[in-house]
């Protein structure tokens, strides 16, 4: 083997290698990765049943029913247009309540039911996630500037 085919040789595998290595460490990424939706994006887009995701919006009001003594809580999450029933099993925050912002992570079920794993509420009276606020305003129901509610 002559400098320049084992030049070329080296190259190439190193190459190999380098591409191996960046297809692996996008495929592990990937998997790792936990998107948000609204619900109306939930509704519109196709997600893999079991997929960890992020769902954000507001509580519907009249929709917080206790489960099972108390333990496990039902509620409805909408961004005006679209609702997405959530099932979590937990204790839920102190600021939860009906007609709040909320950002619940977990997935969906073979029904559409979204099981949440972990409840996020608003720390006090004028924040609201940046990821809900878009939400809102995408689908017309952000009412914030009247509201003086603002993202800190």
């Amino acid at each position: 083997m002559t400098r320049k085919s084992r030049r070329m040789y080296i190259i190439v595998v190193a190459f190999t290698l380098l591409a191996s290595a960046t297809a692996l460490v996008l495929i592990a990424f990937e998997d790792n990765l936990v998107y948000f939706y609204s619900p109306t994006d939930l509704k519109t887009k196709q997600v893999t049943v079991g997929r960890s995701l992020r769902l954000g919006g507001l509580v519907e009001e009249g929709t917080f029913v206790k489960l099972d003594g108390g333990l496990r809580v039902r509620f409805s999450i909408t961004d005006g247009a679209e609702t997405v029933q959530v099932t979590y099993k937990g204790i839920l925050p102190d600021l939860f309540r009906e007609g709040q912002g909320v950002i619940t992570e977990g997935s969906l079920n073979e029904k559409g039911e979204f099981i949440a794993h972990e409840v996020l509420a608003k720390h006090d009276e004028n924040y609201m996630p940046a990821e809900v606020i878009e939400a809102l305003k995408a689908s017309g129901e952000w009412r914030g500037d009247e509201e003086g509610q603002t993202v800190k």
